[in-house]
């Protein structure tokens, strides 16, 4: 099964990592990733541009309304995400063990996903 491990910190603390703080985490993270992929189990992994190169469109407008910015004001940010694939829950939260020990606060939400193709959910 696969499982998003969705990201979440203080866009404004990582944003304020120096090149060199920022480098470092990522080189540590970089390991585990080698680790996982060397597994076959790494899919995508995305880091997202900062909350003010977001445009929300609210849908519950008539007709939809487009933004600036994030949706909700939030402690923390969506700030990227992985695609695992793992054998249960518990595989899934192993590799997320493993990125929160190289990757200093916020938090790791997983979630399994659901794929559709054709409009019609995959099996």
């Amino acid at each position: 099964m696969q499982y998003a491990i969705l990201c979440y910190h203080d866009e404004n603390v990582v944003c304020a990592w120096t090149k060199e703080e920022d480098d470092a985490v990522l080189a540590k993270l970089a390991t585990v990733h080698e680790k996982v992929a060397r597994q076959g189990k790494l899919g995508p992994v995305v880091r997202l541009l900062p909350t003010t190169a977001a445009t929300t469109l609210r849908k519950d407008t008539d007709p939809p309304l487009v933004i600036d910015g994030p949706f909700a004001e939030t402690k923390e940010q969506l700030l990227g995400f992985y695609i695992v694939d793992a054998e249960n829950l518990d595989e899934a939260l192993g590799f997320a063990r493993e990125l929160a020990a190289v990757n200093p606060g916020g938090a790791y939400e997983i979630r399994p996903v659901g794929l559709f193709k054709d409009g019609k959910q995959a099996p």
